[in-house]
């Protein structure tokens, strides 16, 4: 079996750790210390995230949406597959290493998103918009750390609280949407969800699509 080579690797803010960037043939991997955040061969459930959450929303004149978290580009160019040509795609990330990874060495994965006119990338906490924003947008993607149960930065917990929820909330336009990826289910976060005012649907996706791979969770919370 060919080994894993290791690219490059940026420490986390805060004292939490170093996050990894290996390649193995075409295969990437995006780990943080020993723990597999992400794979180039699995990312069927980034792309139904952006899929429901930017659904009916090709047919908006200037939609507006944000995407917390870049990963390796899959959600973000999901996202582009259902806006039309005026849309305008925010993507917060924190890390600038992980910007220049898809850049140099990941962009091809997800047909380069970073490229697409429509695409705005800043290299920012998402939750530093999300506070600053007031009915600003259609959608909120946000594909952070694990989900709201199962976080590598506890710096990411505010996102999943009712103080977020809130913002989150503020931030969207009426009838917008929150839409929440996470390695799995957490009824505490739906109930959350529904104190801060939305109504809450939750899907079951698989990380691969087609029927493989782990199952992962899909909150859509619409502001009323």
């Amino acid at each position: 079996m060919i080994p894993w080579k290791q690219l490059d690797s940026t420490d986390i803010p805060n004292d939490g750790g170093q996050l990894h960037l290996y390649q193995r043939d075409d295969e990437f991997s995006i780990r943080i210390d020993n723990c597999e955040l992400m794979n180039s061969r699995a990312h069927g459930s980034e792309e139904k995230l952006a899929e429901l959450g930017c659904a009916g929303l090709g047919k908006t004149e200037q939609p507006r949406v944000l995407v917390g978290g870049l990963g390796m580009g899959f959600t973000a160019a999901a996202a582009l597959l259902q806006l039309g040509v005026n849309a305008h795609l925010e993507v917060a990330e924190l890390l600038p290493a992980v910007v220049r990874w898809n850049r140099e060495y990941l962009g091809h994965l997800a047909g380069h998103p970073l490229r697409d006119q429509r695409t705005l990338i800043r290299e920012i906490d998402v939750a530093a918009i999300i506070k600053t924003s007031t009915q600003l947008f259609d959608a909120i993607l946000l594909d952070v750390d694990n989900g709201p149960d199962g976080l590598t930065q506890k710096e990411n917990d505010w996102l999943y609280s009712i103080a977020g929820l809130n913002a989150a909330y503020r931030a969207l336009k009426p009838g917008g949407v929150l839409a929440v990826w996470s390695a799995g289910s957490s009824a505490a976060f739906t109930g959350r969800l529904r104190k801060a005012g939305y109504r809450v649907r939750e899907e079951q996706t698989r990380a691969r699509g087609k029927g493989k791979g782990g199952r992962h969770t899909i909150w859509l919370a619409n502001r009323c």
